[in-house]
């Protein structure tokens, strides 16, 4: 089916606007007067309103995720059912990065629930910061890959094509790397470079995933 260039164009500068302005709230600006859930939901849909929702029927933020981040331990549980400052910015870490990742490898990146709210607080601050400077990169690089779109003297049909599939093989990628290191959090060194060695004599492909790291 074919595009509409022009209307691709304007949704693409409109996305470039809203990133170069995005920014996530600063830990002090994050209430820390115990909210509950229905309040949680209401201002976390605020902080991630660029999070696609196909379907009003499956929205991104829900008390059934919540509660299951708690359950998996992903973040640290409310008390008495108010959720405060630490509570906040680990679910807007948690919205965010699991755009990209697993629950489970996301977990392995997060500060432990019990290691302290100034750890907490000050991984935030980091990662708030890197949401910034990669939003820019991101701009950045999206702006030179579409410049046959914005161009309206170029009539390749298969622009948008190309780059809808430039941005789905990327994030695969991208995805696969982040994978990939953080399984290596407290790995066995020579296992590891063993299993390696391993692979190389067999013609096996470094990503190859059919035998389970240490």
């Amino acid at each position: 089916m074919p595009y509409d260039k022009e209307l691709i164009a304007h949704k693409l500068i409109r996305w470039e606007e809203y990133l170069n302005h995005y920014k996530l709230p600063a830990w002090k600006e994050l209430p820390d007067i115990g909210l509950y859930m229905d309040q949680v939901i209401a201002l976390l849909t605020q902080y991630l309103d660029f999070i696609p929702v196909e379907d009003q029927k499956d929205k991104p933020v829900t008390p059934t995720t919540i509660n299951n981040y708690v359950r998996l331990k992903v973040m640290p549980a409310p008390e008495k059912r108010r959720y405060y400052r630490v509570h906040i910015a680990y679910l807007i870490m948690i919205f965010t990065l699991k755009q990209g990742i697993s629950i489970g490898s996301l977990q392995k990146l997060l500060p432990p629930p019990t290691g302290g709210e100034e750890a907490v607080a000050a991984f935030y601050t980091n990662y708030i910061q890197q949401v910034r400077e990669i939003g820019s990169f991101y701009t950045a690089q999206t702006r030179a890959a579409v410049q046959d779109i914005l161009d309206p003297g170029v009539t390749d049909e298969g622009a948008v094509e190309k780059v809808i599939l430039q941005s789905i093989l990327q994030s695969g990628l991208a995805r696969i790397m982040a994978e990939k290191l953080l399984h290596l959090q407290d790995a066995d060194r020579e296992a590891v470079l063993a299993q390696e060695t391993i692979r190389d004599s067999q013609g096996r492909h470094p990503l190859d995933h059919s035998e389970k790291e240490t």
